[in-house]
């Protein structure tokens, strides 16, 4: 007795068609498959008998000897294959790996959609290993006739084994038409793919806005590197051929930077800043600078007033640009850099008041 490995079958082999070879050809019981389904043995013996009979169809039989040949060694394949062919036609009829499913998808729902259209007939002639799909029975024999689509045997079995197609009547050439089951798993496939497209765009969407965030935040950490939005005004001319930030006011915005930046320590520090210092602590310690660096960032705040810190603020320390700062702060466009240097030239001006004439700045 022969055994079958069911796992190696293609997705596309109905289960009456495992059954059936696992009866014919495995030798195993009819009791014994009814056990492993959940039904009846009757029910076994009559989807038995029901593709015994099913085997007058040329293609059918062709299918099951090829699965045969494949599974068990035991057959021929009932249409041999000449000259090269397709991978996944080839690998369809004899037992495809799970890797050419979608190769066999693509394959059914071109040759189903070219039998949709009423009249539209798949021919297969006797000893030949391909199949046509012409526009109506009579361009079969007409020599105007004029083939749609040529479809490798090999696939041609497959959906007749599903009886996806079937031949009304059977001759020297056979004809064959889509059934309801072929038009009912062409709309099922269709939409498979249609939503296995859908979930690959979605997929793609987010990864491509992850990265858009995370692009997004390593930009905000880069003050270091020359290219914070204060730079990059610096480097702008005004209507004279000037620069439009003079390095004065680029290093007022830089020194309040630091200064804010001191001052979110400062938070984070809480408590432990506040406490006591007793005989041999360093009254210059990280803490403690922080603390005065959040009381210069509260004075230069306070100096510039709620306006003109808002865009110090979000240009100069949360390195927002400019345009993205217009439109948090409801402004008009390009008014932002008009007032960014007007905050500027205040944040240089309260400095300059705040030191002694050997640290003015400019």
């Amino acid at each position: 007795m022969q055994t079958m490995d069911v796992s190696n079958l293609p997705e596309w082999v109905p289960d009456e068609a495992t059954r059936y070879l696992e009866h014919t050809l495995a030798g195993r019981s009819i009791r014994l498959l009814a056990k492993q389904a959940g039904c009846h043995p009757s029910t076994i013996l009559r989807q038995v008998r029901r593709i015994e009979r099913r085997r007058e169809d040329p293609l059918v039989d062709g299918a099951l000897s090829n699965l045969a040949a494949q599974h068990y060694g035991s057959e021929t394949p009932a249409a041999e294959l000449t000259g090269p062919q397709p991978l996944s036609a080839r690998a369809l009829a004899f037992g495809a790996a799970l890797g050419s499913e979608e190769a066999f998808e693509l394959e059914v729902v071109e040759t189903l959609t070219c039998l949709s259209p009423k009249g539209a007939v798949l021919a297969v002639a006797d000893g030949m290993d391909k199949a046509v799909v012409v526009r109506d029975m009579a361009a079969i024999t007409e020599q105007g006739g004029e083939a749609r689509l040529v479809v490798e045997r090999t696939l041609a079995e497959a959906l007749a084994l599903r009886n996806w197609i079937a031949c009304p009547c059977r001759g020297r050439i056979s004809r064959y038409r889509i059934t309801q089951e072929g038009r009912n798993a062409l709309s099922r496939i269709v939409a498979g793919c249609e939503n296995r497209a859908r979930a690959q765009r979605d997929s793609a969407v987010n990864a491509s806005r992850a990265a858009a965030r995370l692009r997004k935040r390593r930009r905000r950490v880069r003050y270091g590197l020359a290219e914070t939005p204060l730079h990059m005004l610096a480097r702008r001319l005004d209507e004279k051929g000037a620069p439009f930030l003079t390095p004065d006011l680029v290093r007022a915005g830089e020194r309040f930077r630091e200064d804010f930046e001191l001052a979110e320590v400062a938070e984070h520090l809480g408590e432990r800043v506040s406490a006591p210092i007793g005989i041999g602590h360093n009254r210059r310690g990280p803490g403690q600078a922080a603390v005065a660096a959040k009381e210069r960032a509260a004075q230069a705040m306070s100096a510039l007033g709620e306006g003109l810190s808002d865009i110090v603020v979000r240009c100069c320390c949360q390195l927002e640009g400019l345009e993205a700062a217009e439109r948090q702060l409801g402004w008009s466009a390009r008014s932002g850099k008009v007032v960014l240097r007007i905050a500027l030239q205040q944040l240089r001006l309260h400095y300059d008041r705040q030191q002694t004439p050997d640290e003015l700045i400019g």
